[in-house]
């Protein structure tokens, strides 16, 4: 007999009324949004402060669910070599990918040349747009990079909400606690405990998504306007066509060669992404993002390492807009650029896609320190964007946010921390995993219902 799963569980949606499920809620705000944008733009674009507010509710309990999601994890792993080596990996995972995701926008750009034919005179463009990004992109130096990790005060990680130098502290306080004896497990404890807490905190604020999303979509649309994007359509939709081929080529292709469908993988995160295309930010989904993990049967002590690293060195969608963009100003200014400086630019760009991590609209502003120190392109050449970056945002939060959760459960997978039959059960797969990944699975039976399958006894992520 079906048991009830645990409120929250994705399963629990199939006994509610459709008005009442998270993503039906964040589509109709979105809907709403869009109209109220079109046919009332002053009043939509008043509406700004909606999506504004609920992000900055957001990035308010990032940092300290990440610390305690870090700390509880890597506490729980009896050898610390493994984390060593989850780093590692995964590190090397985020940098295949974006090297991909650079030449994803290359070849888009390269091939529907959306540039060609404007013919734009550089001393005509304003420098007063990129001198305002100029100065939150920064140095873009390794060095400086690193140093920026390291946060100023314990504290000050907190108080600047950026994963990295939170991600740095956790790591260190868990190996702490783990070689701290009986203080150290009354610490875990009240670190678990606080835990709980947050994430039914971070459940009330989740409640306000659908409000949050409505107000972001109308402030875009009522701003900027369908009619904003004119003669730039072409570029918006060579971006979303490389993003697409992104997502279907390469992340299909890993999340195949691990044994689950990229598809379900969407579908089963559908929340999140649905609320990062109305904030056109990817920080909302964090939270939700690293429970859901768990109950895919992703170790947290490896997802809830990996998930955060991703954030900050894993953005393919800020990557495949720099290339895209980068090509598009020389295209459209009429600048023949060389392999050879083409493949100059894709070194930089792996480092500046990084630099601009934890920074707003963080795809532009590494845009900026690209051109900044690029002298064969004019870093005033970013005005031609400006007017539809909003329109390309949602793109690269919406690639990232996939990207992440498909290296999240890859790597999982990599190290051994992923029960099999927990993810082929919570994605429905059954015995499409087991065949791909070549394993038994010997776990409850499934009876499929609605096109979508459902256990018949209760997940245990």
């Amino acid at each position: 007999m079906h048991k009830e799963a645990p409120a929250g569980h994705p399963n629990t949606e199939a006994g509610k009324p459709f008005y009442r499920i998270l993503y039906v809620q964040v589509l109709i705000g979105l809907m709403l949004g869009v109209l109220t944008g079109h046919f009332w733009p002053e009043f939509g674009a008043a509406l700004k402060p909606f999506g504004d507010d609920f992000v900055k509710l957001v990035k308010m309990m990032i940092a300290p669910i990440v610390f305690c999601t870090i700390v509880s994890g890597i506490n729980s792993i009896s050898d610390s070599r493994e984390v060593g080596r989850t780093l590692a990996k995964s590190m090397a995972l985020f940098y295949l990918l974006t090297v991909l995701a650079l030449l994803a926008g290359l070849m888009a750009v390269s091939l529907i040349q959306p540039g060609v034919g404007m013919h734009v005179a550089v001393n005509t463009l304003d420098p007063s747009v990129a001198a305002k990004f100029t100065k939150q992109a920064g140095a873009t130096g390794f060095a400086d990079f690193m140093l920026h990790i390291i946060p100023h005060s314990f504290f000050g990680a907190f108080a600047d909400g950026e994963v990295l130098p939170v991600l740095l502290i956790s790591v260190l306080i868990a190996f702490g606690l783990s070689r701290a004896g009986d203080g150290g497990v009354v610490v875990t404890k009240a670190v678990e405990s606080f835990s709980q807490v947050l994430f039914v905190s971070f459940g009330f604020i989740m409640k306000l998504a659908p409000l949050g999303a409505f107000g972001a979509m109308a402030f875009t649309v009522g701003r900027y306007g369908i009619r904003s994007i004119g003669s730039l359509g072409l570029l918006i939709l060579t971006f979303y066509i490389a993003c697409s081929v992104f997502v279907v080529v390469v992340l299909g292709t890993l999340a195949r060669l691990n044994g689950f469908s990229l598809w379900r993988t969407i579908r089963y995160f559908k929340e999140e992404l649905l609320i990062v295309l109305g904030t056109s930010s990817s920080e909302p989904a964090l939270p939700g993002a690293l429970r859901k993990l768990e109950r895919l049967g992703c170790r947290k002590g490896v997802s809830g390492l990996v998930l955060p690293m991703g954030y900050s060195f894993n953005l393919d969608g800020s990557a495949i807009y720099l290339t895209l963009a980068s090509i598009f100003i020389a295209q459209a200014c009429d600048i023949h650029l060389s392999w050879g400086q083409i493949a100059a630019m894709l070194g930089l760009m792996l480092l500046t896609s990084k630099g601009a991590a934890g920074v707003t609209g963080s795809g532009f502003v590494a845009l900026v320190a690209t051109l900044s120190v690029m002298p064969d392109l004019p870093v005033t050449g970013v005005a031609l964007l400006v007017g539809i970056d909003r329109f390309m945002s949602e793109a690269r939060a919406l690639t990232s946010m996939i990207s992440n959760c498909v290296a999240s459960i890859t790597i999982s997978l990599w190290e051994g921390a992923c029960d099999r039959e927990v993810l082929a059960r919570e994605l429905g797969q059954g015995a499409t995993l087991e065949v791909a990944a070549g394993t038994t699975i010997g776990g409850a039976p499934v009876v499929q219902e609605n096109e979508s399958w459902i256990p018949t006894t209760q997940s245990a992520a």
